[in-house]
């Protein structure tokens, strides 16, 4: 099947809408990691694209603390401003689909956690050392995460290899660098692999960020688009939403 892996649109619908018409005939099904709401200024309409989609969602921080399922004190003020915002403007049955998700989910060979397996709603994958601790929580070849806002893969079991200066490494996990376009093949190496933030990128590139899944020829690619971000940024304003979110969609950061 062709997967599209996306994560953390993060009420950014004009992003989203980059992203399906990049990708358009290239999938059958859509894996969502999560984080649907939070700091954009379209909860509801991002929520309403992706239901009418074939697809199975997460459920990030940023969408539990939407639904009051946690105290959004937790959040930086940023977040929180927004997320007051957000639970104002949530219809209640995008709040009863939110209820509806889980987390974590398996799916054949693929464990889907929108932080990570040990711990699916909070914790960032960031680095080989948190990686190597997490895949003893999941017992499939891969793991897909988000959260983090970067493009990440992480391989189990490998140390440096100094034939490979692409690869960053400790002693039972190493970090691939990943492109904005690159392909990956999952060639039975247990991975855990982030395809990124399509609404508000973290890794200095402000382009939308997702991923293509092959599960037949096992293939990962990553993919960038371009969206126009003043747009949101124009909309975020006029309902008040923190400029420091505003300005960081234009740097990526």
């Amino acid at each position: 099947m062709r997967i599209l892996v996306i994560s953390d649109i993060h009420a950014n619908l004009t992003a989203l809408e980059a992203v399906l018409s990049q990708a358009a005939d290239e999938w059958e099904y859509i894996w969502c990691l999560g984080d649907v709401v939070g700091y954009g200024p379209d909860p509801n309409a991002c929520l309403d694209r992706l239901r009418e989609l074939p697809h199975r969602c997460l459920l990030g921080n940023h969408d539990w603390a939407a639904i009051h399922g946690m105290d959004i004190r937790h959040f930086n003020e940023d977040a929180r401003i927004s997320l007051q915002w957000t639970q104002e403007k949530l219809r209640a049955d995008n709040a009863e689909y939110l209820r509806s998700l889980s987390p974590m989910v398996v799916v054949a060979d693929f464990t889907l956690a929108h932080g990570s397996p040990r711990e699916p709603i909070w914790e960032y994958i960031m680095e080989p050392t948190v990686a190597a601790c997490n895949f003893a929580h999941f017992e499939t070849p891969y793991c897909l995460v988000g959260h983090t806002h970067m493009p990440l893969i992480f391989e189990h079991g490998a140390t440096e290899d100094s034939a490979q200066p692409w690869a960053l490494g400790s002693d039972s996990a190493r970090f691939l660098r990943q492109q904005s376009a690159s392909t990956h093949a999952l060639n039975g190496s247990r991975l855990i692999l982030n395809p990124g933030s399509v609404g508000q990128p973290r890794d200095a590139n402000p382009a939308a960020a997702y991923a293509l899944l092959d599960t037949e020829t096992e293939h990962w690619q990553q993919r960038r688009a371009t969206y126009d971000v003043h747009a949101v940024q124009e909309r975020m304003r006029a309902h008040n939403l923190p400029e420091r979110s505003v300005q960081r969609l234009t740097y990526g950061w």
